[in-house]
């Protein structure tokens, strides 16, 4: 638990497996146990200066073998991955928050929902020039065309785009692969630490993450999703 809650690119269960001696679903299990303590309870409505910003999460073409690519690239773009928002709330001296979720789609009506869902009416909302951002009239708007320029005074997605570096970083040389079916678990373990770094130290930031597991519980059979359609591909990377 110290090491998932204080490592800033996670630990897979094949570092648990050798350090603790248990077999590697054993760690696997436990470490999804532990990600369950690190769920965001929403709270508050950000405010304030926002970024919105939206990836997508997926292996690339050229590093799968052939077979693979063909069954699994079909288009270009995001298309065969999984999409996933961020919304960051700044703060001063490295204080700012951030809450991620993975999204069906990445159009106007699942964008905007969840927008209208985590920021409060009134607050200037920075983003790039997607379509799908058009007519937040509740908010003010400032866009950012990143065919033109990245930043134009306080108007950019950098701290957005710093968390997906972190997130991807992690994906990529820590856990390999992950399932669609489990990676809003993956984007609770990095919020949790990216939340959390300022303000606390490894040690406080350990013993929030040991207080969040009381009351909750998942199965292994939970886990392995078995019944679950969307288990049956992982993402490679």
């Amino acid at each position: 638990m110290w090491l998932i809650t204080n490592a800033k690119n996670g630990i897979s269960s094949w570092e648990i497996h050798r350090a603790l001696g248990v077999s590697q679903k054993t760690a696997w299990f436990m470490l999804h146990r532990i990600r369950l303590s690190h769920q965001d309870k929403a709270g508050n409505k950000l405010s304030g200066q926002i970024e919105a910003d939206e990836t997508f999460i997926g292996g690339k073409a050229r590093n799968m073998h052939s077979s693979a690519r063909a069954r699994r690239v079909t288009g270009t773009g995001g298309k065969d991955k999984t999409a996933v928002m961020g919304i960051l709330e700044r703060g001063g001296k490295g204080n700012s928050r951030v809450r991620v979720k993975v999204i069906p789609n990445t159009k106007k009506k699942a964008l905007q929902a969840e927008l209208r869902e985590h920021v409060l009416a009134g607050s200037a909302i920075f983003t790039d020039a997607l379509q799908s951002y058009s007519g937040l009239n509740e908010f003010q708007n400032e866009v950012v065309d990143h065919a033109v320029e990245y930043v134009r005074g306080e108007v950019h997605t950098n701290g957005l785009e710093n968390f997906w570096s972190l997130l991807k970083r992690g994906l990529k040389g820590t856990y390999v692969s992950v399932e669609p079916f489990h990676l809003f678990r993956y984007l609770d373990e990095q919020m949790f630490r990216y939340n959390n770094r300022r303000e606390m130290n490894d040690w406080d930031r350990f013993d929030l993450a040991v207080s969040g597991i009381v009351g909750k519980r998942v199965m292994y059979k939970e886990l392995t999703g078995k019944t679950q359609e969307s288990a049956s591909e992982t993402i490679p990377f």
